[in-house]
């Protein structure tokens, strides 16, 4: 039973095409801060504790009905009883307790990493405000030809792009402008809640990451149900390699030829010329028509 319960799982893995790596994910995605990473390891080692705590249960289980059943010749008198054995009960109550202790422990060690603020500056500030139903992202050590910091702001028919760098310390300072929302980018595998008034409501509100691994665009959400847009709430993080990056956000700093203004972020991103990662809109969702009286479910447009 064990030989073919083992080559059942190998078989599943090698046909659904999944490398090890993959399979002990248990569905959460591939993080891309170290942050990410230490939240993916609690969870696979916590999900393999378990797997393995459950394989013995279960193993004790088909063991007392494969060798403690009824048989023919049974006289009708109970078996051998333990329920007062008392070392049998000690190691039932110690190792789950040392089980629990050693979950606790790693959890408060990972939560702690997560939600630390070091003392030392980050290479990168970004502060975060939300509001009823979209984002927006400004960087207060980089000010604009007005002499306000440099900021995006999304609108209903704009994704708000969140341009940051790669290998680099980055600090979130967030709050709302009304209700609660929250940040959440599926692949640093956490969301914050963002709140009004943060210091009246007792909130850190200040957070950062290590460093964002690789570069790419990745979607980001309200995960905080804040009223009748909600789902139309979206954001994405354009990582990009520091070099473009400095380039962009100087850019961001400049006024645009064409336009007379000051380049916006997809503007700035164009300029760069760098191919799809410096695609001038977002590429990882797109905007909601918000006609209420549209019947039909809202597409992107052809070719973008």
């Amino acid at each position: 039973m064990a030989k073919v319960a083992g080559l059942a799982v190998v078989v599943s893995l090698l046909t659904s095409g999944c490398s090890v790596e993959e399979a002990i994910r248990f569905g959460w995605p591939e993080g891309i801060t170290p942050q990410a990473e230490a939240m993916r390891q609690l969870w696979t080692w916590s999900a393999i504790a378990a797997l393995v705590v459950g394989a013995i249960t279960w193993g004790a289980m088909l063991w007392a009905v494969a060798f403690h059943r009824k048989k023919k010749d049974d006289d009708g008198s109970l078996p051998r009883q333990t329920q007062y054995n008392l070392p049998v009960e000690i190691v039932f109550t110690v190792i789950p307790t040392i089980i629990v202790a050693v979950l606790f422990a790693f959890t408060v060690v990972v939560q702690n990493y997560v939600d630390s603020d070091p003392a030392e500056p980050a290479d990168v500030r970004v502060d975060v405000t939300a509001f009823q139903w979209n984002w927006e992202f400004g960087y207060p050590d980089t000010p604009g030809p007005d002499g306000r910091p440099v900021s995006t702001l999304g609108t209903s028919d704009t994704i708000p792009l969140l341009v940051l760098p790669t290998g680099q310390s980055i600090e979130f300072t967030q709050r709302s402008t009304d209700v609660i929302h929250s940040f959440f980018v599926p692949e640093f595998l956490f969301k914050r809640d963002v709140f009004p008034l943060p210091e009246v409501n007792d909130q850190d509100n200040v957070w950062r990451i290590d460093e964002i691994e690789r570069e790419g665009a990745f979607v980001g959400r309200c995960a905080e149900l804040c009223g009748a847009y909600h789902a139309q709430m979206n954001f994405e993080v354009r990582a990009l390699p520091p070099d473009l990056y400095e380039r962009w956000l100087a850019l961001r700093t400049q006024v645009n030829p064409d336009t007379d203004a000051v380049y916006t972020a997809g503007e700035a991103l164009g300029e760069l010329n760098c191919g799809e990662l410096c695609a001038p809109q977002a590429t990882t969702t797109y905007p909601f028509t918000t006609d209420r009286t549209q019947r039909s479910a809202s597409q992107p447009t052809t070719g973008s």
